[in-house]
């Protein structure tokens, strides 16, 4: 009896500790876009950390936590909280950033699969593991995120896809440097422990 009471204490306390990391992360989320935007010339989409944070969440968190963080976040604005870039909520996910907005989801959640288990391993495992998260979060975080954002704002703009995805290439390579820093550092914090 003792043992079963312990096991669903322990249990209790894990889910409670997941749902306190993805809600810290749906905040974050919330902080990197009201922290500001960069406009793009050309695109009607704003630079801001949403990307990094979604990165930061895929290397940190298990699938279902980061998929938790990216949901509680995207329902924030869909229930019109001020929580997207600019201050703004619902208009935000029928918008011409929408694609963006709602490609974290499974972006967030193919990264967080992909990415397997750190490897501490001397400097050999932390390349492994560092080169690993960078494919994980370039397929996720960046091929699937731009796939949605692109369909999704040319549907919405009448722009033709092919100039949206030129449109946006600037993003593309802020994306990457912030694949690279992600994943040295989470990387590198794996290390540690």
């Amino acid at each position: 009896m003792q043992a079963r009471n312990t096991i669903a204490l322990s249990s209790s306390r894990r889910f409670g500790y997941s749902l306190l990391k993805a809600g810290m992360f749906a905040l974050l989320l919330w902080a990197a876009s009201a922290a500001g935007a960069i406009p793009i010339p050309g695109t009607p989409v704003p630079i801001t950390l949403q990307t990094f944070v979604v990165m930061l969440a895929a290397l940190t968190l298990n699938w279902k936590e980061a998929a938790g963080a990216v949901g509680a976040y995207l329902a924030a604005g869909a229930l019109g909280a001020p929580v997207f870039a600019g201050g703004t909520s619902t208009m935000a996910l029928v918008g011409p950033s929408a694609g963006f907005l709602i490609g974290f989801l499974p972006g967030v959640v193919i990264a967080a699969l992909l990415k397997g288990k750190a490897d501490t391993n001397g400097l050999a495992g932390y390349t492994r593991t560092a080169a690993r998260y960078m494919l994980a979060l370039i397929v996720g975080c960046i091929v699937v995120v731009y796939a949605f954002g692109f369909l999704i704002q040319s549907a919405v703009t009448g722009v033709p896809l092919a100039v949206v995805a030129m449109a946006s290439m600037g993003f593309v390579l802020g994306d990457l440097i912030k694949a690279l820093v992600a994943s040295l550092a989470v990387s590198g914090l794996a290390k540690l422990f």
